[in-house]
């Protein structure tokens, strides 16, 4: 069976476009798992996780999903990486990090001790990025870099911003930090914060900037969509190939013999969506989260899911072999089986999930014909469904205890006649198996590893987003699953088992204000205990309120924190440059914001290594936009076309550069759709004045064009060589204009 994409471009279009607003319209229902996870993309040293639901702690392993409730611990000397695809989380060492919440919409983490590194490379409206501290919650506002350092005793926080806008909020007030600005916070009760300059790199930052700038310069980016995680470990460990059937593919380069996709890993119980799996190879984690297999020139390759579409997070793109029993009997005893989808077939989920989230989690992963095939086989209205597939060297199996303890796969695989293949049924759905303790913890269960201290783990931390309950312990969780047949308990179910307090204290700021509310934050160390100050930016002038001269009051400072966070706002909404974001903590009204098209939300770094067209929002009918040009690239003026000669006694222009792209004590005008070149004009306009005693004559009036002006001056005869030599730019107008007349 040989499968086509659909001929005509226009109805891929169509598709992708229908599967955007379904995205937008519905993500998914409230009982629907995330759609989205962080993965350990990368594990130096020795880090440790705590999974959500247990109390020990294991070896972190690479590839492995991480969602709420999650913990790492860096050691000395280590570091860790986590990729959401929009953003990346870096932790230096001996650091305590832990998700808070982490689904489409929020990712809130919380930092007990050592440094934290978030990029953030998107954000949209309606999402939320916050870091919670023992004396802080910051809130990320701007797509940019931020770094987050908490000391050993967890009352010193210090925020560095590289780029971007960052609201820190504690004990009643807030204070907003803007672009390479650093502010460091003393106390717990009663803030103080001191601000200072950004300071020289250090070997984490370096290490953070290398890691950004492989991603942003990956060569798979113009294939893969760019909130899926691990696409720039394809460059080196594979190639992409254009087909005739399946477009372009990545295939490989380096396998052992008798690879096939998800044979050398193991299953892993994460809940709320199960058994899922996690890939040893480092390169293994969007291929297998993400897309489909099929097997092309002989070779496996890779088919990612639309570019442009939002993708959703699977556990394992796989089917089941062996009936709802989850085994198929292979000589003696009971194995599981399973074989990687192929492009166009259907992913059903075995957790529950709406209609909904079926459609949007296969529509972001592979080319459907149409939503009801979809819907038909997660019905089970359909069952002759023939699985490319399905054959001997794609099935993978291994005994049930292998499969449920979390151990390799490879080294414990069953081979399956084909005899015993073909009478063997399929399934969409997992195997009904109840986890053990192993399950979660993976291969590295019991083994001795780096612990943080007890301290560190039960520390308190401020919030300002209202964290989700603690996850259900998993003792609690077996005897569920047990009564549910081994299958993954519904988010609704687990809710219900959860305890009502959280597991880590959390002091949440409620109502615009702080639970501890006789602090105040204040410059320096000689702030009086009790008092208030007013919120305010570092290094800018005071709120309205100590402006008129009075003392801001309890409405003041919660009015100033209800509007601290932008205001949420679609897609392509408006969000304020950092600039305008700096002067007040009052959100821009859509009826206040200019038109889409002088967007500047997004920092520089975050688009300058991708080629122009893939740039968003690019246009490449107008020169003039500026998107994600770096700060010193001048914008609408294209570069002259030959060296001007060199001023001799040159006056000093210390406003050159501010006085090119805005005229001093006028609004900026607009800008023109269609420049004219003005390079030459800057630089006649900037020549030093002439001396008073010799005004321009009188026949050069206001309007008329300036005669020095190369693009607007008359067209002149060929004999006229005279007007590039030097002596044009070293004498006042009035001779110039006295030597052409002369010659003329």
């Amino acid at each position: 069976m040989k499968t086509r994409l659909l001929s005509v471009p226009g109805r891929l279009a169509v598709l992708a476009l229908l599967a955007w607003f379904a995205l937008g319209a519905a993500r998914a229902e409230e009982g629907d798992p995330p759609g989205r996870v962080a993965r350990a993309s990368d594990l130096e040293g020795s880090v440790s996780l705590q999974p959500a639901g247990v109390q020990e702690w294991a070896a972190a392993t690479l590839n492995r999903p991480l969602t709420t409730g999650d913990r790492l611990w860096t050691d000395q000397n280590s570091r860790a990486e986590l990729d959401i695809g929009a953003a990346a989380i870096r932790l230096g060492a001996t650091t305590g990090f832990s998700f808070l919440n982490l689904d489409d919409n929020t990712a809130q983490m919380q930092v007990t001790a050592g440094t934290l590194i978030v990029r953030v490379r998107d954000l949209q409206g309606n999402q939320t990025y916050e870091v919670d501290t023992p004396n802080i919650a910051l809130s990320l506002q701007q797509p940019g870099e931020y770094r987050v350092e908490v000391d050993d005793a967890g009352d010193t926080t210090v925020v560095k911003v590289s780029e971007g806008q960052a609201q820190a909020a504690g004990a009643g007030q807030s204070v907003a930090i803007g672009t390479q600005q650093r502010v460091t916070f003393t106390g717990t009760d009663t803030l103080r914060y001191e601000s200072a300059s950004l300071g020289a790199p250090d070997d984490l930052d370096s290490w953070s900037a290398g890691r950004e700038r492989q991603r942003q310069d990956s060569p798979s980016r113009q294939y893969v969509a760019d909130e899926v995680a691990g696409t720039q470990d394809l460059d080196s460990n594979g190639r992409w190939e254009e087909t005739p059937d399946y477009g372009t593919v990545w295939a490989p380069t380096v396998v052992v013999a008798g690879w096939a996709p998800y044979r050398f890993g193991q299953w892993l119980w994460i809940a709320p969506w199960g058994w899922t799996w996690v890939d040893d190879a480092p390169w293994g984690y969007a291929p297998f989260h993400y897309g489909r297999w099929v097997q092309w020139n002989s070779a496996w390759c890779w088919v990612p899911g639309p570019r442009h579409v939002r993708p959703v997070y699977a556990p394992a793109l796989v089917a089941w072999v062996g009936g709802p029993a989850g085994g198929v009997s292979v000589g003696i005893g009971a194995n599981v089986g399973w074989f990687p989808l192929a492009p166009r077939e259907v992913y059903v989920p075995g957790y529950h999930v709406s209609p909904t989230y079926v459609r949007n989690v296969n529509i972001t992963n592979t080319t459907i014909v149409n939503n009801t095939y979809i819907t038909n086989v997660y019905q089970n209205n359909v069952t002759n469904i023939h699985y490319v597939n399905n054959t001997a060297g794609a099935v993978t199996a291994v005994p049930q205890d292998v499969f449920t303890s979390g151990r390799r796969v490879g080294g414990h695989a069953v081979r399956l006649p084909a005899a015993a293949l073909a009478g063997a049924a399929v399934t969409p759905a997992p195997p009904a198996l109840v986890p053990s303790r192993q399950s979660v913890l993976g291969a590295n269960a019991g083994r001795r590893v780096a612990r943080p201290p007890a301290a560190l783990v039960s520390r308190q931390v401020v919030a300002r987003t209202p964290p989700p309950r603690a996850p259900v312990p998993f003792d609690r969780q077996v005897a569920a699953l047990q009564q549910n047949g081994g299958r993954p308990l519904a988010r609704a179910e687990l809710a219900r088992l959860q305890s009502a307090a959280p597991v880590t204290p959390v002091r949440t700021i409620t109502g615009g204000g702080a639970v501890a509310r006789a602090g105040a934050i204040s410059h320096g160390a000689g702030a009086r205990p009790g008092s208030s100050a007013t919120p305010t930016r570092p290094g800018s002038s005071a709120a309205p309120a100590a402006a008129a001269g009075r003392a801001p009051s309890f409405a003041d400072r919660e009015r100033v924190l209800q509007n601290s966070r932008a205001t949420p706002s679609p897609r392509d909404s408006y969000r304020p440059p950092a600039a305008a974001r700096d002067s007040s903590t009052t959100p821009i009204t859509p009826s206040q914001a200019p038109a889409p098209q002088s967007r500047t939300d997004r920092p520089p770094s975050a688009q300058q290594h991708l080629p122009p067209t893939q740039q968003r929002a690019y246009s490449s009918d107008d020169p003039t936009r500026a998107y994600g040009r770096p700060p010193s690239a001048p914008v609408n003026h294209p570069p002259p076309a030959a060296a001007a000669p060199v001023n001799p006694n040159p006056r000093p222009q210390p406003q050159y550069q501010e006085q090119r792209s805005r005229p001093p004590a006028a609004a900026a005008p607009p800008v023109s759709p269609n420049p004219r070149p003005q390079e030459p004009q800057y630089q006649e306009r900037y020549r030093p004045a002439a001396p008073a005693a010799a005004p321009p004559p009188a026949r050069e009036a206001p309007s008329s064009p300036p005669a020095n002006r190369p693009q607007e001056r008359p067209a002149s005869p060929p004999s006229r060589p005279q007007e590039a030599k030097p002596e044009r730019d070293s004498g006042p107008h009035a001779d110039r204009t006295s030597r052409e007349r002369g010659e003329r």
